[in-house]
């Protein structure tokens, strides 16, 4: 069940607003087309059980902004 899932995230995320913030961007990016959403949300809270999410993406997206150089005009 869902709660159940729910419940294992919060293990790695102490607050239940940042979870929920977390695992709809989570899948929104892991969404495929031709499936069901609701499947997509259970996978990935239990992704969420497993590691801890703030961490990764937090990691992801520091990682992927490009780094800005000034130049001389």
């Amino acid at each position: 069940m869902r709660s159940d899932l729910v419940f294992g995230a919060l293990s790695h995320v102490s607050n239940r607003y940042q979870l929920c913030q977390l695992a709809s961007k989570a899948t929104r990016k892991l969404h495929k087309p031709n499936t069901r959403l609701q499947d997509t949300a259970n996978e990935v809270l239990a992704r969420f059980q497993t590691s801890s999410p703030g961490y990764a993406l937090t990691y992801e997206a520091t990682a992927q902004q490009p780094v800005e150089t000034r130049r001389a005009a």
